[in-house]
């Protein structure tokens, strides 16, 4: 069982499609591209606790992958809260859940991502 099943039906599949893309985008040594899909695939479940939690949990991976330090202590307070944060309805929406971003920031949802919501009706 996935622990980010708690998405909307109607929202996980763009969850999963970017968190695919991301570990393709990863594998494949496109570091940039892979980051950005971990990022709308945290805009896109920052909603919900546990797919939260789980793409800080692959940010943090991420930043000890790449050996990037910033990354990798900006990660760790976001991934201790991020999901608890999500639980009480505390998030800064839009905000894309990076090291170089602060934490509690709102942040313009890209127009695409938000025609993904509208289509998801969430």
């Amino acid at each position: 069982m996935k622990l980010y099943t708690a998405i909307p039906q109607t929202l996980l599949p763009y969850f999963e499609a970017e968190i695919k893309q991301y570990t393709t985008e990863f594998d494949s040594g496109n570091l940039s591209k892979a980051w950005n899909h971990l990022e709308r695939a945290h805009i896109i479940g920052q909603k919900y606790p546990f797919a939260h939690t789980m793409v800080h949990w692959k940010m943090l991976q991420f930043g000890i992958r790449i050996k990037n330090g910033k990354e990798i202590i900006g990660q760790i307070p976001r991934l201790l809260v991020g999901g608890v944060k999500s639980f009480v309805g505390k998030i800064p929406v839009g905000n894309p859940g990076g090291a170089n971003v602060p934490p509690m920031k709102p942040f313009p949802i890209d127009p695409e991502i938000q025609h993904i919501f509208k289509k998801a009706n969430v």
